[in-house]
C-alpha cells in the first residue's frame, strides 16, 4: 500500500510545512505562525494542515483557543526519509531513494515494472540534484518521478481516455509557467493533464507567484521548478513556451505556441498581478480550444 507521506508530502507547500514543524525549537507550530513564515493566507495553510492531519502525518494538540501541530511519531521515519534527516540549511543527509522506489512500485503495480520505476526515480533524483541540494530533494524526486511515470503509464491509454496534456515551459519554471499551470488546473480540473518545466530551472517558485495565485483562490499544488526533459515534451499534446527560445525539442504531432510574456522575476506584486491576469486570459482561450464543450 502506498505510503501516505509519499502522497501528501509530494506537495512542496505541505513538505515545507512539515519541515518547519520539525525544525521548530519545540517540534510544534501554530497555523498562524506557519502562514506568516510561508507568506500565505491562514485558510490556505489550514487546508494543507487538514490534509496532513487526515493522513496522520501531524497530530493536533489543543491548548485553550490555540491548536498546536506536531509530527506524528508513527510517521517520523517516513518524514525523515522524504525530507532528509537534518534541519533546514544543513547538508549531508542522503534521501532514502529505495523507500521512494518501494512506494511507487506499489502504486504502479500491474502497470509498470519495478525496474522502470527505479530507473525513473534515480534519473529524476540525478536531474534535480545536479542543480540543488535541498532538504526537500527526496519529496521532490518522488513528485517529479510520479509525474513522469504517470505520463508513461498514460501513453498506452491516451487513445481511450482522450485526455489532453499541456506542458508549460519557461526559463526558470518559477514564474510564468507556474502561473499558467495553476490557473489551467484550477479551471480544467481533471479534464486536462498539466505539466511544467524550465530550460534553466530555479530552486523554488517565487513567493510573489504563490501570493498572486493564492489571492485568487488558485493553489500552487505539487509544483516546483523542474528541468525540461524529452519525455515531458513527447507526452504533451500542447507545448506552450514563454521566453525559453529554442530550448524545447520539437516532435511531430504536438501543437507549439509561444506566449510573449513579461518575466515576473523581481517585479512588484502589482506587475505580477497584471502578468497573472494576462496569462489567465490566454489560458481561458486555450482551454476553450482544447475543450470546446461548455466548461467556462
Amino acid at each position: 500500500m502506498e505510503s501516505p507521506a509519499l502522497t501528501v508530502l509530494a506537495d512542496p507547500t505541505r513538505a515545507r510545512i512539515v519541515q518547519l514543524i520539525r525544525d521548530a525549537e519545540d517540534g510544534r507550530a501554530l497555523v498562524g505562525r506557519l502562514a506568516d513564515e510561508l507568506g500565505l493566507r491562514q485558510p490556505t495553510v489550514s487546508h494543507h494542515m487538514g490534509a496532513l492531519h487526515a493522513e496522520g502525518i501531524v497530530v493536533r494538540e489543543p491548548e485553550g483557543r490555540r491548536v498546536w501541530y506536531s509530527i506524528n511519531p508513527d510517521h517520523e521515519d517516513r518524514v525523515t526519509a522524504l525530507l532528509g534527516g537534518l534541519p533546514t540549511g544543513a547538508s549531508g543527509s542522503e534521501p532514502d531513494l529505495e523507500r521512494v522506489v518501494d512506494d511507487l512500485a506499489a502504486r504502479y503495480r500491474g502497470m509498470l515494472g519495478r525496474e522502470t520505476v527505479q530507473q525513473y526515480v534515480h534519473d529524476s533524483y540525478r536531474l534535480l540534484a545536479a542543480r540543488e541540494r535541498t532538504p526537500l530533494l527526496a519529496s521532490r524526486t518522488a513528485a517529479f518521478a510520479t509525474a513522469r511515470l504517470d505520463d508513461l503509464a498514460r501513453e498506452g491509454a491516451k487513445a481511450e481516455t482522450g485526455m489532453p496534456t499541456v506542458l508549460f515551459v519557461c526559463v526558470q519554471n518559477a514564474g510564468r509557467s507556474q502561473l499558467a499551470a495553476g490557473i489551467l488546473r484550477h479551471l480544467a480540473g481533471d479534464r486536462v493533464t498539466v505539466r511544467t518545466a524550465g530550460s534553466s530551472p530555479a530552486d523554488d517558485v517565487r513567493s510573489s507567484i504563490v501570493s498572486a495565485l493564492d489571492e485568487i483562490g488558485v493553489p500552487l499544488g505539487g509544483e516546483f521548478p523542474k528541468p525540461l526533459t524529452d519525455d515531458a515534451v513527447q507526452a504533451a499534446d500542447y507545448v506552450i513556451t514563454m521566453g525559453c527560445g529554442d530550448a524545447c525539442p520539437v516532435y511531430p504531432g504536438r501543437r507549439y505556441l509561444d506566449w510573449d510574456l513579461e518575466d515576473p522575476v523581481g517585479k512588484p506584486l502589482a506587475t505580477v498581478r497584471r502578468i497573472r491576469d494576462d496569462i489567465d486570459r490566454r489560458v481561458r482561450a486555450l482551454l476553450a480550444e482544447i475543450l470546446p464543450a461548455p466548461l467556462l
